[in-house]
């Protein structure tokens, strides 16, 4: 069993420097002052020193010691996801519900048409994208998203086709089977495995005092017959896998791959090992990185690190036999979302490494683990926004985005020396 500690992160050396690029960057700004009620939560943009090395562009044979995060695209309103189209373009959903595209580094101004309204309050609206992993012969894309009211609301995952601008067929392939109230909680990150099945992290539905069938609604994750705090794993077409879990159990949803989870924002298959990792909210601190395996119990809100944002200790417990403790977890909290597990050669150095966004933190998370999984080092590479997710390129440049009314396309450069 996989030990909770807490992380001592090590101090960063600042370099006002920046890549040679004819693409301009944002402003600095100073940081906001994040409230403890609010985990989902802004310091300058610049170059990291780090330990190691550096890369030139066309030549990746030296290590990495800077990166420079460069703005690639600005003006996204709340940017949430992004998916690379065969051509090279980008797509990239904005949480009030618009599709947009950026083709050679420049974001076209009219979004893409044939999307229904989705419902855009709190953390819901146009949420996760990905691409079937024969979109080239179908041109199927997957979005996860909010839908339905104030009142009764629930994550869903539709499929539509891709014809030029515009998304015909549409067609919902999952609804959570829980309708919540409120705008918290709704997960929403997509994964393809390598059987081509496809996990949706399912948030929990929400804090205190919200409540479900007369109970908080939190303790749904450990209800094996809602889908609340649970990854479901579907067919390309929504139905439940034969080999899943729970299929025959009875007193289990079929479309169970693991429960017990908060609310997973960042979601990652490391292609090298295939071992799938996420980062999931925490209350008050208590935020989580797990390697996740079917069947698994990952514990909320039984034990947790976290704290009542009202104060006190959720739980008096933060390990129990037969649920997965964390490969490590934050307090204060970063609100993680967006991951990435490096396999390129743009920054030799960084295989294997987990890049982990944060959203109070305005960072991304460099974490090194040795081959049994611990943690062995953890830096940060501040980029001036709430990091809403972090993406390995086609190219093999790491990408960021940047939730904010303005929010940034962003691209870590190894600094040329």
């Amino acid at each position: 069993m996989l030990t909770r500690f807490t992380l001592v992160l090590r101090p960063l050396v600042w370099l006002g420097l920046l890549g040679s690029c004819t693409l301009s960057t944002a402003p600095s700004s100073p940081p906001a002052q994040p409230s403890a009620a609010a985990p989902e939560a802004v310091t300058d943009t610049g170059s990291v020193t780090d330990t190691e090395a550096v890369t030139d562009l066309e030549n990746p044979i030296a290590t990495v010691n800077q990166v420079n995060p460069v703005t690639v695209v600005t003006g996204l309103e709340h940017p949430w996801s992004m998916a690379w189209l065969p051509n090279g373009d980008m797509l990239i959903t904005e949480r009030p519900g618009r599709l947009r595209r950026v083709s050679n580094g420049v974001l076209e101004p009219t979004p893409l048409s044939g999307l229904p309204n989705v419902l855009a309050l709190g953390q819901g609206g146009l949420l996760d994208i990905a691409l079937h992993p024969q979109f080239e012969t179908n041109g199927l894309i997957y979005l996860a998203y909010a839908a339905g009211t104030r009142q009764a609301n629930r994550t869903q995952v539709a499929r539509a086709r891709l014809q030029g601008d515009t998304l015909t067929d549409w067609t919902v392939i999952f609804a959570n089977n829980r309708d919540k109230s409120g705008g918290q909680h709704f997960g929403s990150r997509l994964l393809w495995l390598p059987d081509n099945t496809l996990l949706v992290a399912i948030g929990d539905g929400g804090n205190p005092p919200l409540e479900l069938e007369g109970n908080l609604i939190r303790n749904q994750a450990q209800n094996r017959q809602t889908l609340l705090g649970s990854i479901v794993r579907l067919t390309d077409t929504g139905e439940a896998p034969s080999d899943n879990p729970f299929v025959d159990t009875p007193e289990a949803n079929p479309l169970i791959w693991s429960y017990g989870h908060r609310n997973i924002q960042g979601l990652a298959l490391d292609p090298a090992t295939d071992q799938v990792w996420a980062t999931e909210h925490g209350s008050r601190g208590g935020d989580e990185l797990n390697q996740l395996a079917a069947s698994e119990n990952y514990g909320w809100p039984v034990v947790t690190f976290s704290e009542e944002y009202s104060g006190g200790p959720i739980s008096t417990e933060q390990s129990r036999p037969g649920m997965v403790d964390p490969i490590t977890h934050w307090t204060p909290a970063i609100a993680p979302s967006g991951l990435a597990i490096y396999r390129g050669d743009r920054y030799p150095q960084w295989q294997g490494q987990i890049f982990a966004g944060g959203l109070v933190s305005q960072d991304v998370k460099r974490i090194e683990v040795d081959v049994n999984g611990n943690v062995i080092n953890e830096t940060a590479i501040p980029i001036g926004q709430r990091v809403r997710d972090v993406r390995q390129g086609p190219d093999g440049f790491l990408y960021v985005l940047t939730d904010d009314p303005n929010g940034r396309l962003v691209r870590l450069d190894p600094a040329v020396q």
